[in-house]
């Protein structure tokens, strides 16, 4: 079975949504570029008229051209075996994939199979939020990942001592690949569910609370992860553009949090809380 690429030229600012509508087409892999994102679909499942369809949608909001090209099955597995780099943070953490071998000089070894290329670590938002986690100390305490994806952040809380750790994401691919990822770590402690914020019973109480999604969420929902914090507890808390920070940090006060941490990698920004 082929496999087709649909290489999009487009504005970081629209790859989310992209990938969100193209896996509503059953495009089932994902790899940012310098010029937009890569698509990766079965041929058998490949349509150009819903492909267009879809980008007359944002054609009013901005450029995107596109190119389709073939790909044999064999020579795209190799393809992303071979350009799937384990990922390195802060020299404590190691994210791989299984066929990649451990690297013993690594305190934190996540292995991430992913459905589709969302949270293994290449994004800057996902490193960030994974060094944000290393200042943190989470043994014996209660976590709260908010859109986990493939549950990466929620696999290195775990494995830094975390005693239990909600996630979910409204996806449902992601809260299965979650599962996996978090069996594949021997993280027992974690449950996934799918869904929103919604309905995580308000009388539970979080140390800390990881939300690496995007700034509109974030804007809404923040001061429900506020109530949610223990005293003293932690919010984490990527997604958006350096641009965007001071939006975040003023909702992030006005709902009782005191600023601990800022972090920048190419315009994306990372931004750490605690409970006042």
């Amino acid at each position: 079975m082929n496999y087709i690429e649909l290489q999009l030229h487009v504005s970081p600012d629209y790859t989310d949504i992209l990938t969100a509508e193209l896996a509503e087409l059953g495009y089932e892999s994902f790899v940012e570029t310098d010029e937009g994102l890569n698509a990766y679909v079965t041929e058998t499942d490949f349509n150009e008229e819903a492909v267009q369809e879809l980008l007359d949608k944002y054609d009013s909001q901005t450029a995107i051209a596109y190119q389709v090209s073939s790909l044999e099955k064999r020579n795209w597995n190799a393809e992303w075996e071979r350009d799937y780099e384990p990922i390195e943070v802060a020299s404590q953490v190691r994210v791989r994939a299984s066929f990649h071998k451990m690297d013993a000089r690594f305190r934190y070894d996540i292995v991430i199979n992913p459905k589709m290329s969302f949270g293994t670590g290449h994004h800057e938002t996902t490193a960030m939020m994974l060094e944000q986690q290393l200042n943190l100390d989470f043994v014996e305490k209660a976590v709260l990942d908010v859109g986990s994806g493939t549950g990466i952040l929620a696999i290195l809380a775990a494995k830094m001592g975390a005693e239990s750790v909600l996630a979910f994401d409204i996806e449902e691919w992601a809260v299965e690949n979650a599962h996996e990822n978090a069996e594949l770590n021997d993280c027992p402690q974690i449950t996934v569910f799918q869904g929103t914020i919604s309905e995580v019973d308000p009388a539970n109480r979080y140390h800390v609370v990881l939300a690496n999604i995007n700034r509109n969420v974030l804007l809404a929902e923040i001061p429900i992860y506020t109530s949610l914090l223990t005293e003293k507890g932690y919010l984490v808390v990527s997604g958006f553009y350096e641009h965007d920070a001071s939006d975040i940090q003023q909702k992030s006060t006005e709902s009782g949090l005191i600023f601990v941490n800022h972090m920048t990698n190419r315009e994306w920004t990372s931004l750490m809380f605690q409970k006042n």
